[in-house]
């Protein structure tokens, strides 16, 4: 007897609904898996097996094929142990006949018949939602995050008898239901903040300058300057994100594994801070089995590389396609997938080995050691990094003053304000921020007077800069006229985002 049941496989972030296909005919009794399932899926039938005979059924002591179609599609994951325990059961006369064309089954199996949670829950329901599928049956684990999608009934279920018996009208399961107003009511950042910063006004001034306009950003300062610290705080002073960046946000770490049943939904911009050890792999994504890398678990956040020097240089070399690009491909023998990755690069470092060159203390670094240190990050990494600025050691009266600083909540207010006016410039061409400018859009939207002319020639001469970062300097200088409101680009614009420049000169030449 021939019986189909649906389910979904993963290509990178997009979904691909699957038919698996159960054929339980006469013959010599065995078990057969096709349709480019991968080792995983092949390994299925044995806790498909198992879990059926624990929860009370007869496995067919027959020749059972078991086809996932399309079979020009690799499938990957646990997640067919369900449909494909379903689809036995049907063709073995145990389920009532009911319209699979409108039920979507997901699921891990154990030996005991329980129904474990999958990774990439999410996508698979959005996937499930776009091409009419009314129904969608998931582990219980799994039930938050799949009732993100609305317009979708969704079943959670715990073991494979209850699936049977819903299946067969004998038992009632509650629809599952997504609050997101609630969920918004927390905030995993509320520990930190701005205000706990003393001092460093002129480096609260970059990094705003930074968060408005999407630009990323370099600190260097000796140790116990606060690099770590205010990179650390820089969430906390981003827009909000909207529900649709949520709900990308959340399809990458699904994905990756890092959704919890107690935090479904990623509402507040990611925060990711590698160790200098990580390898090109984690960085970017791929893997044996292709995997989102740190680059894109910060989509739409903030990508964090302390002490950069301290990075593999050619690790760090991986980084310049995508942020220019805001993505990532990556090529496999069985697939190539392309992940998002429009984040927000900080980095800090040192400016010297010992950390003390241009500060109070002495330097025992001689100029060899440290053009060499600097050497490490190239000049077009470099020349992708908008703005960069030396943070000095905090006074002791900064430290000791009862003056109150400002709130990451008062600099939000002004971020937001900021990326409105670009939002609404901006709104006809699908940018969102002032690091997305294109060269065409640089002339269209940076456009300078004579006076402003005349001094980024003088500093393009005086610094030697490259015709990448003329393009940055414009964008800078075009956030700072945003952040005064101002239509056109004025001197004082300018020149303060050519001060964020001047490192460019001082460690690379």
């Amino acid at each position: 007897m021939l019986s189909i049941i649906k389910s979904i496989t993963l290509h990178g972030l997009e979904g691909f609904i699957v038919d698996v296909q159960v054929d339980v005919a006469g013959g010599i009794p065995c078990c057969d898996i096709v349709g480019l399932p991968d080792i995983s899926i092949r390994e299925s039938k044995e806790r498909v097996r198992a879990a059926i005979k624990n929860s009370g059924y007869e496995f067919p002591s027959r020749r059972i094929v078991i086809n996932l179609a399309p079979a020009t599609i690799k499938k990957e994951g646990s997640a067919f142990d369900l449909p494909i325990a379903i689809a036995i059961l049907m063709a073995s006369g145990c389920i009532n006949a009911f319209n699979y064309k409108n039920v979507v089954f997901l699921g891990e199996l154990s030996l005991d018949g329980n129904i474990n949670g999958i990774q990439g829950i999410l996508p698979m329901c959005i996937e499930a939602k776009r091409i009419g599928i009314k129904k969608i049956i998931v582990p219980k684990d799994n039930v938050r995050e799949a009732s993100v999608v609305s317009g979708i009934e969704v079943i959670p279920v715990i073991s494979l008898n209850q699936v049977v018996s819903y299946l067969n009208g004998q038992i009632s399961i509650q629809n599952e239901q997504f609050n997101f107003e609630n969920l918004c009511k927390s905030n995993y950042y509320c520990n930190l903040n701005f205000s706990e910063v003393k001092g460093q006004r002129n480096i609260k001034r970059a990094i705003e300058v930074s968060a408005s306009g999407g630009h990323n950003c370099l600190l260097i300062g000796s140790p116990g300057s606060g690099k770590t610290m205010m990179a650390r705080r820089i969430p906390t002073i981003l827009p909000n994100l909207s529900f649709e960046e949520s709900l990308e946000v959340t399809k990458i770490h699904s994905i990756a594994g890092n959704i919890t049943s107690k935090n479904p939904f990623i509402i507040n911009r990611p925060f990711r801070s590698p160790h200098h050890t990580i390898s090109k792999t984690s960085l970017v994504g791929g893997g044996k089995i292709p995997k989102p890398g740190e680059i894109s678990l910060a989509h739409y956040g903030v990508l964090f590389l302390d002490e950069l020097p301290e990075f593999d240089k050619s690790t760090l070399e991986v980084l310049r396609g995508p942020l220019e690009d805001g993505k990532i491909t990556i090529s496999r023998v069985n697939a190539v997938l392309t992940y998002p990755c429009n984040f927000m690069l900080v980095a800090s470092m040192n400016p010297c080995p010992c950390g003390y060159y241009g500060s109070d203390k002495e330097c025992n670094c001689s100029s060899q050691t440290i053009k060499k240190y600097i050497g490490k990050i190239s000049g077009p990494l470099l020349d992708r990094i908008d703005i960069q600025v030396e943070v000095s050691s905090v006074k002791y009266e900064n430290l000791n003053s009862k003056n109150a600083e400002e709130s990451s909540e008062e600099i939000r207010k002004r971020v937001e304000e900021t990326r409105k006016i670009q939002l609404e410039r901006y709104k006809e061409i699908e940018i969102f921020s002032n690091s997305e400018l294109t060269p065409k859009l640089i002339e269209k939207y940076c456009k300078l007077d004579y006076k402003c002319k005349e001094i980024l020639e003088k500093a393009f001469d005086k610094l030697g800069l490259s015709a990448r970062a003329y393009g940055r300097i414009l964008k800078v200088a075009r956030t700072i006229a945003d952040m005064e409101k101002s239509d056109n680009i004025k001197s004082m614009h300018l020149l303060e985002a050519i001060q964020y420049r001047s490192l460019d000169k001082k460690y690379t030449k």
